[in-house]
This record gives structure tokens, C-alpha cells and sequence, in this order.
């Protein structure tokens, strides 16, 4: 989804992260150690959405401050949020909302693949 660079650009930036196109979902998907911490596509209505790990906690707090942000689309709505990209366009939040999420799947990935990922 080439509409927005800046989020494929700060995902990428962040170490060890990886990506891909999963055509079926039509959704680009961003990894840490083999993992998805987020993913860039559409929800049913057609609207863009970047659907991102979140620790449980946080995601409540996000969803009750923010209206551009609800449960997780096609995934554990506890640890998933999903952010409509009509209604949330600031940048910086979006990354680090995306620091965020590689950083709740990174350090549940065993001990050797941080070290792995850190010295890269």
C-alpha cells in the first residue's frame, strides 16, 4: 500500500524489522524475529487502517482517548488496535504507535533472537 510511505518508512526503520505483501489479505505486514507487529490494509468498509500489537492496558487507554482508534480488525482485539487512516493522519504518533508494537512482540521473542535482532 504505496498511499503511505511514512508509515512503511518508520516501520522498516525500526531494527531487525521485516516485511511483506500478503495478497489474499491485500495487506502489507510488518514483522520483528518472524512475528507481525503491524499491518497496513483495509477493513470491510474499505476505509485504510494500520492494525497494530498492543499491550492490553494500552490499547483500552487508546480506544477510550482516541475515536480513530478501535479493536483490532480480524485479530485478538485485546492485543490488537486498528487505527482508521482517514481519521488519524499525525504521523508521529503513528510511529510511535508502531515503536510500540514492535516492542511488545520483540521482547516476547525468545532471548537468543533479541540479542540476534540488537546486534544487527
Amino acid at each position: 500500500m504505496n498511499k503511505y510511505p511514512a508509515i512503511h518508512k518508520a516501520a522498516l526503520q525500526l531494527k531487525g524489522a521485516t516485511h511483506d505483501y500478503k495478497e489474499e489479505w491485500t495487506a502489507d505486514r510488518y514483522f520483528v524475529g518472524e512475528k507481525i507487529f503491524a499491518m497496513l490494509g483495509t477493513n470491510k468498509e474499505g476505509r485504510d487502517i494500520l492494525t497494530v500489537k498492543v499491550e492490553p492496558s494500552q490499547g483500552e487507554i487508546l480506544r477510550t482517548e482516541n475515536p480513530a482508534i478501535i479493536p483490532g480488525y480480524h485479530m485478538n482485539q485485546s492485543h490488537w488496535v486498528s487505527v482508521l487512516l482517514d481519521e488519524e493522519k499525525n504521523e508521529e504518533f503513528l510511529a510511535k504507535l508502531l515503536a510500540h508494537g514492535y516492542e511488545q512482540v520483540l521482547r516476547k521473542l525468545p532471548k537468543y533472537r533479541q540479542r540476534e535482532i540488537e546486534n544487527i
